[in-house]
């Protein structure tokens, strides 16, 4: 029950009440027509549907460069740690500065912050303890760092791209504004389809249901959107991807 719960928030309440107050005012008033509602459908279901593909490939493309991002830095980690003419003091030193990047990375993504300069400052460290390093660490061995290094940071590059970069505003923008406005066209065209000599119930019961339906679409849409915030059940579990799981 929680799992259905979790897509319901003040848009739907919105959607609802706009829904409802249609259906009190075509019956009121008896307002009815007939339109065709197919362009009507293909307006809101198609970019919906855009729009949740989009959302759903941009958190595989996530779940991607996670996965590159803690191979990599565990490759570097095994490194260091493989190292025999480094002593363990400066293992330790590098230990921390590995696990610093990938905790700074989860909480990175957790905050949605979008300030890089901190975090570009903290992921420098590795080169700057392997160039201070250059005695105990042989030059084919800084090689093979520096290209595991090149793949964390093209992993983080991607995963910052896909925080900042979502679905276009406009479009979403645009979903939203149809379904709202969705029951308003939609409601007298079903009290003409169903007669009002139906129940009133059953009319409630379409326009409602068909409302609910399509803001839900969208809420979890917006939960895919952004992936890490652990507010969606479909979210990534980031702690997963750290250095010491």
């Amino acid at each position: 029950m929680i799992k259905f719960l979790n897509i319901i928030n003040h848009r739907t309440l919105m959607a609802m009440v706009i829904a409802l107050v249609s259906l009190l005012f075509s019956y009121q008033y008896t307002l009815i027509y007939n339109i065709d509602l197919t362009l009507i459908s293909i307006a809101i279901v198609f970019p919906l549907v855009f729009t949740i593909r989009g959302s759903f490939q941009r958190r595989e493309n996530a779940l991607e460069h996670l996965s590159l991002f803690r191979g990599a830095l565990k490759a570097i980690y095994y490194c260091f740690m493989g190292n025999k003419k480094m002593d363990q003091t400066n293992k330790d030193i590098i230990s921390g500065i590995l696990t610093d990047i990938s905790d700074s990375l989860m909480a990175h993504l957790y905050d949605n912050d979008f300030e890089t300069e901190q975090f570009d400052r903290i992921t420098n460290q590795v080169f700057e303890f392997t160039e201070e390093q250059k005695a105990f660490i042989s030059e084919r061995l800084r090689i093979r760092i520096y290209r595991f290094m090149e793949h964390v940071h093209e992993s983080i590059d991607n995963l910052i791209a896909i925080d900042i970069h979502r679905t276009p505003i406009s479009l979403k923008a645009y979903c939203e504004a149809y379904i709202y406005i969705f029951p308003i066209i939609y409601t007298p065209t079903i009290i003409n389809k169903v007669g009002l000599d139906t129940p009133a119930a059953i009319t409630y019961f379409i326009v409602l249901l068909s409302e609910f339906m399509l803001i839900s679409l969208y809420n979890i849409q917006d939960q895919l959107e952004y992936p890490f915030d652990k507010d969606g059940l479909d979210d990534i579990k980031i702690e997963k991807f750290k250095l010491d799981r």
